[in-house]
């Protein structure tokens, strides 16, 4: 079989099923696996899949956002170590922004005991920052139906009068060429000011993200601390380009 028709064939595959493991396309198509390796290699350096642990997956589309409920069961047991992680940075007496997010919200349990103000702009973080007597502001504005999260003019006029000792922030892609990206330009917006108004910024993600790039962006990897886990392959292109990195061990 031919180059290009191995990696026609590779590619098609991924359409069928959305994640395909190397031994499956070394069965497929009756090559090496190391030659199935360097096609991998070759189709995500055209932007055309992305590779995991394993094998490899299609890539996200730009506007593409998963609703809350979508994102809430995968990597649940990553996300919670990653959050349990950025809490640690939490200190008595800070002032943070708390991003709208299944990832973010995972925090708030973490939380508890701690001298803190919280702002924030996810509707579903409110009645958990409250249940632990956390001062907790709101931004306000328009409510987005699949993230929860707060919006539009109202939100920004809000975010603009306070000041933060931390942020953080969701994402639904990273890379080092296209920094942090997210689908939607409003939420994005959002996550640029309160960068900005912030002395020291993180990003809460899980492996998945890496090499994912979506429709907006709102930072460069090198303006912020991202906290990862141990789930991220140490042999990604991805993950050795991006600085700044906290990873968890799972």
């Amino acid at each position: 079989m031919l180059t290009v028709e191995r990696q026609e064939k590779i590619l098609a595959l991924l359409k069928e099923k959305t994640i395909v493991k190397i031994q499956e396309l070394v069965d497929e198509t009756y090559a090496s696996e190391s030659t199935i390796r360097r096609d991998l290699t070759e189709l995500e350096q055209s932007k055309k899949l992305k590779r995991i642990h394993g094998g490899a997956t299609l890539l996200q589309k730009k506007l593409e956002e998963p609703t809350i409920a979508e994102k809430t069961i995968k990597n649940s047991h990553e996300k919670k170590r990653i959050a349990e992680h950025a809490a640690l940075f939490v200190e008595d007496g800070d002032c943070i922004f708390l991003d709208a997010g299944t990832t973010t919200v995972e925090m708030i349990p973490f939380l508890e005991g701690k001298e803190v103000v919280v702002v924030t702009n996810g509707l579903n973080n409110i009645s958990l920052l409250v249940d632990l007597n956390i001062e907790t502001h709101v931004i306000g504005g328009q409510v987005k139906s699949g993230t929860r999260a707060f919006v539009g003019r109202s939100a920004i006029q809000t975010l603009e009068t306070f000041r933060f000792d931390k942020a953080f922030l969701g994402v639904n892609g990273v890379t080092k060429l296209d920094g942090c990206t997210t689908p939607d330009p409003q939420e994005a917006f959002i996550k640029e000011y309160a960068i900005a108004r912030a002395r020291q910024s993180y990003i809460l993600t899980d492996h998945s993200k890496f090499g994912e790039v979506s429709f907006s962006k709102f930072a460069d990897v090198d303006d912020v601390i991202i906290i990862t886990s141990s789930e991220l392959n140490a042999d990604d292109i991805h993950f050795r380009k991006i600085p700044n990195l906290e990873v968890v061990t799972l």
